[in-house]
């Protein structure tokens, strides 16, 4: 068991942590971005495509962490499951419990990539429809 403790580490503290690290980082594109929403003048702003940009700028960075975060954390239950099951060979006496232990354990990592995606699914949406609200407003402006 001790020759995949690396394994379990990777789980835990990799996979998970960069769950984690994604989340913080699509937060603070959320919080960002509703800030210069809010600061937005439409009339300091001539130009369509210069407008289309400033508005949608760094909204691709959540849109790629809601996308990935379910696969990252299902990898990191597959590399879960699979230790369990290397586990489990490796140990002749078959206790339930610490296969139930450790298959609960790999699906963390799906919760928490499910969780993140979600997070970030909501703040885009929401910040797609401010940018679009925003474009129309100039639209009718300069239109």
């Amino acid at each position: 068991m001790d020759n995949l403790e690396w394994l379990k580490g990777l789980v835990d503290y990799g996979v998970i942590g960069l769950l984690l690290a994604l989340s913080v980082i699509a937060l603070g594109v959320g919080i960002e971005r509703w800030f210069f929403y809010r600061r937005f003048k439409n009339e300091s702003i001539q130009d369509k495509n210069e407008l289309e940009i400033k508005l949608t700028d760094r909204l691709h960075v959540l849109a790629s962490i809601a996308g990935n975060a379910p696969y990252l954390g299902l990898l990191g239950t597959v590399l879960g499951i699979m230790l369990t099951f290397y586990n489990m060979g490796l140990d002749s006496s078959l206790d339930t419990g610490k296969i139930m232990v450790g298959l609960a354990l790999a699906l963390k990592a799906t919760a928490v990539g499910l969780l993140v995606a979600l997070v970030s699914v909501t703040l885009y949406n929401v910040l797609w429809r401010k940018a679009k609200v925003l474009s129309l407003k100039w639209e009718t402006l300069h239109g």
